[in-house]
């Protein structure tokens, strides 16, 4: 673990959010039990985060076809290998999300389809598709106002297991996850889930400086 990439999709204050509070224990805790860890934060709100549109296809089919681009595609084109040039050099990534509407943030599935390009994180084989960056850790720290890990409404929870799947599909299987949910649910319990929650974060923060210690 040299290099990590925290990748924020919450427009919140941390103040406001317990999703970010519980993101932020989780980067005091790794930093002080790897002291040389590098931290490079991207605050998906903040950037310039381009879609997949008909202009970026349109962009693609000319690069292949070796045809010019506009100015707007190239601009387009350059700034999404900037994005993807940005998640190779590190190592590790932190995902902090929100559950909003069962769902991510548009920010992040946009910021998605600028990682995952065929040739440079995944590949296309005979036998199937083939993840590249394996050998990485990916970590995702999400607020859920009620319960979804169990329960219930276990049934609609789609965003864990999406991300964990896009990661897994680019080849970085050392997944983790840690959640704090159900405060909307019961806000007269919440700095005791928050609390909870930031325990098992740094549990976690430990295992993972174990593991790259023993690397």
């Amino acid at each position: 673990m040299k290099k990590l990439l925290y990748i924020n999709s919450n427009p919140k204050a941390i103040d406001q959010s317990f999703g970010l509070q519980l993101g932020r224990h989780f980067l005091e805790e790794l930093l002080a039990q790897n002291p040389g860890l590098e931290i490079e934060t991207i605050n998906l709100y903040d950037e310039n985060i381009p879609l997949i549109d008909g202009e970026v296809l349109d962009a693609w089919g000319k690069l292949a076809a070796g045809e010019e681009l506009s100015a707007s595609q190239s601009e387009k084109v350059t700034r999404m290998n900037e994005i993807l040039e940005q998640f190779l050099a590190a190592d590790t990534y932190v995902f902090a999300t929100p559950m909003w509407n069962l769902s991510y943030p548009p920010m992040l599935k946009a910021y998605i389809d600028n990682i995952v390009m065929a040739g440079r994180t995944f590949k296309y084989t005979e036998s199937g598709p083939q993840g590249l960056l394996g050998g990485r850790t990916a970590v995702h720290v999400q607020s859920r106002g009620g319960v979804y890990s169990e329960g219930p409404a276990q049934a609609f929870e789609f965003t864990n297991s999406y991300l964990q799947g896009v990661m897994g599909f680019i080849g970085i299987t050392d997944y983790h996850h840690v959640f704090v949910e159900g405060i909307a649910a019961a806000p007269d319990r919440a700095e005791e889930i928050l609390a909870s929650a930031k325990e098992k974060a740094s549990e976690l923060a430990g295992q993972l400086t174990n593991v790259n210690q023993n690397v």
